[in-house]
């Protein structure tokens, strides 16, 4: 197809230079799309590098505890990542003795593996004919086709799927692939695309009826749910108290404060401070108390009843929390 040929010609001689792309290691290529889920790729590029080579393939990263795979994600955010993606190299190592599968509908039953990630990686490493359908590839095509279609229907990745998927070259999937990906990112961007230097401007019918800020449409509006949380810093001298979440929650697998103390350490409280933290669809009203307990006994037995780990701010750096509860040991800490 002519548009396809011109998308995969312009790849040959403009594709970013990317580490992960100087081989076709599926482990590789995973732990990249992983990283760049939330992470622009200018950000993402060094925390690729340390990844890999702290956990240079399957069975290291399988093999490591949590808390090591947390702190070298550490900075990332949306630690579920990380934590998909070791529970994924257990899957790999156990159920796929260490080889990674080969198609899409088996890589999409790995933890943290959706339909784009899987697509992706089989396109790329395997050579599947496969659409991998990411924001990219909807901006790309409904500036293309003008199409109208709602990017936030729950139906617009079969939708896209289904009008791309001719258009996907049998010889190249993968680089037609990173062909879209690149376009996207470079030229065909949210704002301020480039159509002068595009090289598809001629098929798109966006940019021949000068609508292409009109595309891609989205209608659906995500509503902002708002939490409110407490925790209590809880110290006797620079040691305090935390404890790893659950893993059902936001934050999950990170480590925490109390939520709850003793009535009577009520009185202890000697700082307050109120914060404001915004994940993607929630907006948190966080209350931080200061509790410094004097009664060492007191203290140590609090953390025993409660399953609490006792830390002080250097032994703290070896884990993993959210991002409001670093700021706060930093402030309320001392070394």
């Amino acid at each position: 197809m002519k548009l396809t040929s011109k998308i995969l010609n312009w790849y040959k001689f403009n594709q970013r230079p990317l580490p992960w792309r100087e081989s076709k290691n599926p482990y590789h290529i995973w732990i990249s799309e992983i990283i760049l889920q939330q992470t622009r790729v200018a950000q993402g590029t060094s925390y690729y590098l340390n990844f890999i080579l702290r956990f240079s393939n399957v069975n290291e990263l399988a093999q490591a505890q949590i808390d090591d795979v947390m702190q070298h994600w550490k900075g990332l955010g949306y630690y579920s990542r990380a934590i998909n993606l070791h529970k994924a190299a257990e899957q790999i190592v156990h159920d796929f003795n260490g080889k990674f599968p080969t198609t899409s509908k088996e890589l999409v039953k790995l933890s943290g593996i959706g339909p784009y990630t899987a697509a992706a990686i089989a396109s790329i490493c395997f050579g599947e004919e496969i659409a991998a359908i990411d924001g990219n590839y909807y901006r790309v095509f409904s500036r293309i086709f003008a199409d109208d279609f709602d990017i936030s229907s729950p139906k617009a990745y079969k939708y896209f799927k289904e009008l791309t998927q001719d258009l996907v070259d049998e010889n190249h999937p993968g680089d037609f692939n990173q062909a879209v990906m690149d376009l996207g990112a470079t030229i065909c961007t949210p704002k301020n695309p480039q159509c002068s230097i595009c090289p598809i401007q001629a098929e798109c019918l966006a940019f021949q009826t000068g609508k292409v800020n009109e595309f891609p449409v989205k209608i659906k509006r995500t509503k902002v749910l708002q939490f409110s949380l407490k925790y209590y810093l809880v110290k006797n001298g620079n040691q305090f108290l935390i404890r790893r979440r659950n893993k059902d929650s936001i934050w999950k697998m990170l480590y925490e404060f109390p939520t709850e103390i003793p009535l009577e350490w009520e009185n202890e409280t000697i700082n307050h401070k109120k914060v404001s933290h915004k994940l993607t669809h929630r907006e948190l009203k966080i209350d931080f108390y200061k509790v410094e307990i004097k009664d060492k006994n007191a203290f140590e037995e609090f953390a025993r009843q409660k399953h609490f780990e006792i830390v002080d701010k250097k032994s703290s750096h070896k884990k993993s929390f959210p991002k409001p509860l670093e700021k706060i040991i930093d402030l309320w800490i001392e070394n």
